[in-house]
């Protein structure tokens, strides 16, 4: 099994890469493969909603074929668990990090929703406010998706400022740890459980909208 923690801050080593790594040590220590993908500095356009990837399905975004979007996203389809990071721009999702998930989970939608019943949670790096903002819109991706979302004993949101900061904030840390246990746990109880208890069949999506 392996989990892909996606670093949405600019900053490579920043306190969003430090919650990563808190929570990943705890998910390696239960023999699960665990990587950072840092995509907060990368080339990443927003989505243009133009529906071609529900044409083509073939999981790349072909709106915005030239940016970095199509040489990281397919390897995060494949993970087991999915962990989002993002640092708080003003009382919101870093701008980077948002165009990439919205073009990420859009293109797993039109291929037939690729991170259903997948294990998936998100942390949140803050200085002093919009930390629980923040992390109610990182987790609207997760809910939409019909992903398995790992909780922990607070919200998952650690304090600091200046890189390395954050391992200052005990009660954050400690979030961040519970997260990574419970995580690992969600992952070991679905593979040991995914041959003896059938996963609820998907069900075809009903859209409707109010212009009449």
């Amino acid at each position: 099994m392996k989990v892909i923690a996606i670093n949405g801050s600019p900053k490579k080593e920043g306190n969003t890469f430090h919650a990563l790594r808190l929570v990943g040590e705890e998910i390696k220590a239960q023999g699960i493969e665990f990587e950072i993908l840092h995509v907060g500095n990368r080339m990443i356009h927003g989505c243009t909603a133009c529906r071609k990837c529900s044409e083509t399905m073939d999981l790349r975004c072909s709106g915005v074929p030239n940016d970095d979007f199509n040489k990281i996203n397919q390897q995060i389809y494949e993970a087991d668990g999915i962990l989002l990071g993002s640092p708080v721009y003003y009382a919101g999702i870093a701008g980077t990090m948002k165009s990439f998930m919205d073009r990420l989970y859009y293109v797993s939608g039109a291929n037939g929703g690729l991170f259903r019943q997948k294990v998936g949670a998100a942390v949140i790096a803050v200085r002093r406010s919009g930390g629980s903002s923040t992390f109610d819109c990182m987790n609207h991706y997760l809910n939409i998706s019909e992903m398995i979302i790992a909780t922990s004993n607070y919200w998952n949101v650690i304090h600091g400022r200046e890189p390395g900061e954050a391992l200052q904030d005990a009660e954050g840390v400690q979030c961040m740890q519970v997260l990574g246990r419970n995580m690992a746990w969600l992952l070991k109880m679905k593979e040991a459980t995914k041959d003896s208890i059938p996963a609820p069949e998907k069900t075809q999506k009903i859209v409707t909208h109010f212009i009449r």
